[in-house]
């Protein structure tokens, strides 16, 4: 198996179709004892994305004013 130029490398379809890694399937490397190992991560990728910028936010505008903005140009 190659590395590419950007730190990619195909896993191949057996291993994923053993380990159900599906398109957006998220991973993870974990060493132990000088091996490294792929395994499935629990959490959906959707939820890390988001919680990294919970409270965040500086506005100091209402949910309805928000929305009024959005519907504005309907």
């Amino acid at each position: 198996m190659r590395v590419t130029t950007k730190g990619q490398v195909t896993i191949p379809r057996n291993i994923r179709e053993a380990m159900g890694i599906t398109p957006e399937t998220e991973v993870d490397f974990v060493e132990e004892k000088g091996r490294y190992y792929i395994v499935k991560t629990d959490k959906p990728a959707s939820s890390r994305n988001f919680s990294k910028l919970r409270g965040i936010a500086t506005t100091r505008m209402t949910t309805d004013e928000i929305m009024r903005l959005t519907r504005d140009g309907e």
